[in-house]
């Protein structure tokens, strides 16, 4: 993270180390970082640490902010420079930033039990039969496991809780029984199933 290093002489080597936001300097013990020294204001300055450097922000301070030996209200911060907070020196030893993202391990599900059947029940709802099986993950899934999604005036598509590819049915697509009412409609012409012509 971003760090400067006090100077002078009576605070001297003390070391501030930057918190993503809002950093509050000043004499004052409510502050972020206290630096107890006539020449500072209670709030004296905030420094704002973002993913793209330090800015340093003068809040009304007695003695002012200066970098480089120019007073400033606001200014961009670099690597090596002087920051003076009144009579106290501060060098800017780096304004890198440093996003840690942790990383969640999944808990993986005991292996699904098999019945006398040969079908399996889900490993996370124990009651449950397991339907659809992923294509990336093999992993087996009940009905209430699948996440489903319709596209507009598609298809009902079915994918993995776990790794968000795609489902499918346990034994493959199964075909919808034709009705023998269907069957006559494509094979029987009858009267009944006609429309009637329009004048």
């Amino acid at each position: 993270m971003a760090r400067l290093v006090i100077k002078t002489a009576e605070i001297e080597n003390q070391v501030l180390e930057l918190h993503l936001g809002v950093n509050q300097l000043g004499r004052s013990p409510g502050n972020d970082f206290q630096i107890e020294h006539p020449t500072i204001s209670s709030t004296h300055c905030e420094l704002v640490l973002a993913d793209d450097g330090v800015v340093v922000r003068d809040c009304a301070s007695a003695n002012g902010t200066f970098v480089d030996g120019q007073r400033v209200k606001q200014a961009r911060l670099s690597a090596g420079q002087t920051l003076h907070l009144g009579a106290v020196e501060l060098v800017v030893e780096t304004t890198d930033v440093t996003i840690a993202i942790p990383q969640f391990e999944m808990p993986r599900p005991a292996p699904p039990v098999v019945l006398s059947d040969g079908s399996l029940l889900c490993p996370r709802h124990p009651k449950a039969r397991a339907t659809h099986q992923c294509t990336h993950c093999r992993e087996v899934l009940c009905d209430a496991c699948v996440h489903r999604l319709r596209r507009r005036g598609g298809k009902l598509m079915n994918f993995c809780p776990l790794c968000s590819h795609p489902c499918v049915p346990i034994g493959g697509e199964r075909k919808k029984k034709k009705s023998l009412l269907g069957l006559w409609r494509k094979t029987v012409k009858l009267p009944f199933f006609q429309r009637p012509k329009q004048p």
